[in-house]
């Protein structure tokens, strides 16, 4: 998913869960920032303290690199994260081990995920690694069928949509050869086709099986069951009985999803910006925002940088006591938190050991 949904539409989701603006804005940011945090290492201080901090992405340029491409570590936690066939824990479903990371909407690994953040909603950082359980979760939708390893069941063909010039467009892109050698990778060989909200298309996968996909109805789901988490996550309680979206909001999501058919994932947000303002939806108008690097952003606010890549040999940040509770370190502490329990807890109960 783009933009449009893991910062616009989270924010509303969140709304419509029960959460006021405030921290749905941060629930909002820390789910779009797990596509911008690409940054990694050790931050030092001018005091002598330090940072180490993780990447949940990659630039598209790292995509040169085969290391950045191999980085399990990054895709299948924070990206495509495995459905193990869809069996729950103690389960290990028929086939080679590459089908159990194959990508599954709302599977049983997604439900420890979440029960994993309920877990740690009283932490300093709860929010924001609600958030990111979000972005993941989001992505079990757009990203299922495909895997985050290089694998040829990841490699597509026979690629049809309603729209025949983005079809051609599509093909050209893929002439590229270095687009082409990142076909292995996750969904690279139909570049944004999962995730663009008002695409019904079809593909024929590296298994030669014919996928069928109708992304607005995917979407709408997704937005359904991430109302329903955030319910959850509010009652501190996963097997609560609740509710999602309420309907009148939920048929307004739709209409967005589908009409808005910009190929920019930008203006798409800027589109639901404009919905969000002027009072859409139930919870009334808002003003939200959305700064990634530079001034005002998360990062800038916390170490004062303007950059958007960092220089590891650079000069060191002026520390400031405000550092260990600044959002952008309650960010990257939840980074952290999530990938060792989905690596080191929750994969490994469905058999998985992927690092």
């Amino acid at each position: 998913m783009q933009i449009d949904f893991h910062h616009a539409a989270t924010y509303v989701i969140a709304r419509l869960a029960g959460f006021l603006h405030t921290k749905a804005s941060k629930i909002a940011y820390a789910a779009q920032y797990v596509d911008d945090a690409t940054n990694t290492g050790v931050i030092r201080f001018d005091n002598g303290a330090m940072y180490s901090r993780i990447s949940s992405a990659h630039n598209m340029l790292d995509y040169r690199n085969s290391n950045a491409l191999k980085n399990r570590r990054v895709w299948l936690p924070f990206h495509f994260l495995p459905g193990n066939g869809g069996l729950p824990p103690g389960k290990v479903p028929r086939g080679r081990f590459y089908k159990r990371l194959l990508c599954q909407s709302d599977s049983h690994v997604a439900g420890e995920m979440l029960k994993a953040c309920i877990a740690d909603k009283d932490k300093p950082y709860g929010l924001h690694r609600l958030g990111i359980s979000m972005h993941v979760y989001a992505d079990t939708w757009a990203h299922q069928g495909f895997a985050g390893i290089n694998h040829r069941i990841n490699k597509a063909g026979k690629i049809q949509s309603q729209n025949k010039k983005d079809d051609a467009k599509l093909l050209d892109k893929l002439a590229n050869y270095f687009l082409s050698r990142a076909f292995p990778l996750g969904h690279g060989a139909v570049l944004t086709y999962p995730d663009r909200p008002y695409l019904n298309w079809s593909y024929q996968n590296g298994m030669r099986q014919t996928i069928l996909r109708n992304n607005p109805a995917d979407f709408v789901d997704a937005a359904d069951k991430m109302c329903m988490a955030m319910r959850w996550w509010l009652c501190g309680d996963p097997t609560a009985p609740v509710s999602g979206l309420p309907p009148a909001d939920k048929k307004k999501i739709g209409l967005l999803l589908r009409n808005l058919k910009n190929e920019d994932g930008d203006e798409r947000h800027r589109a639901w910006m404009e919905k969000i303002a002027t009072g859409y939806f139930s919870f009334g108008p808002a003003k939200l925002a959305y700064i990634p690097k530079g001034k005002k952003s998360w990062k800038h606010k916390a170490i004062g940088t303007l950059e958007w890549v960092d220089d590891p040999q650079g000069e060191p940040f002026v520390y400031k006591e405000s550092f260990l509770t600044s959002d952008w370190k309650m960010f990257h502490d939840a980074l952290q938190a999530h990938r060792f329990d989905v690596i080191h807890d929750i994969l490994p109960q469905f058999g998985i050991c992927v690092s």
